[in-house]
């Protein structure tokens, strides 16, 4: 399924956990209503790929990776 999501106010950034070279890093991004976009920091022109959480579901992951149950 696709479903077209509006990013022209998200605000990405980058996974505490680059090493900062630009190389496999996931950029998280904020201000987009009710869901987290996530994405590929190689892939970030306007056309590339981005994976779309709900925001719940997204706050529950991260929750149970913080938690270490993940």
């Amino acid at each position: 399924m696709t479903t077209r999501v509006d990013l022209t106010g998200a605000f990405w950034r980058k996974s505490s956990y680059s090493n900062g070279d630009g190389g496999n890093c996931v950029e998280v991004a904020r201000g987009v209503s009710g869901v987290v976009p996530v994405r590929d920091s190689k892939q970030s022109g306007s056309g590339d790929p981005v994976l779309v959480f709900p925001a719940g579901g997204w706050g529950a992951f991260m929750a149970a990776v913080k938690g270490g149950r993940l």
